[in-house]
């Protein structure tokens, strides 16, 4: 099956010069489910700029991946330790229930 919407990605976050904020906006979209490579690069710049925009930001930790194990790691103590208030923490076996909660 074909995704129901693509959109370029052609910097860091998923939101830069993307159409993707304005997308969300019209579907009425208030919470972000986020996985992802470089979570310590691409993942960080999407995650900052929807909590900026102050969307409900769910990551998903074992769907994430980087080429930097150092850096995926300190990113992954970054949003335990500092961002709880900002963001939600889940593996892949919750994902339903983020799902249903919608």
């Amino acid at each position: 099956m074909p995704p129901a919407h693509v959109i370029d990605k052609p910097a860091y976050s998923a939101f830069y010069l993307s159409g993707l904020d304005v997308s969300l906006q019209e579907k009425g979209v208030r919470c972000l489910v986020v996985t992802g490579a470089e979570t310590d690069v691409c993942v960080l710049s999407t995650v900052l700029d929807a909590i900026d925009r102050g969307f409900r930001v769910v990551i998903v930790e074992d769907a994430l991946c980087s080429s930097s194990g150092a850096g995926h790691e300190a990113l992954m103590t970054i949003y335990r330790t500092r961002m709880q208030a900002q963001i939600d923490l889940i593996n892949s076996r919750e994902l339903s229930t983020v799902w249903r909660a919608r």
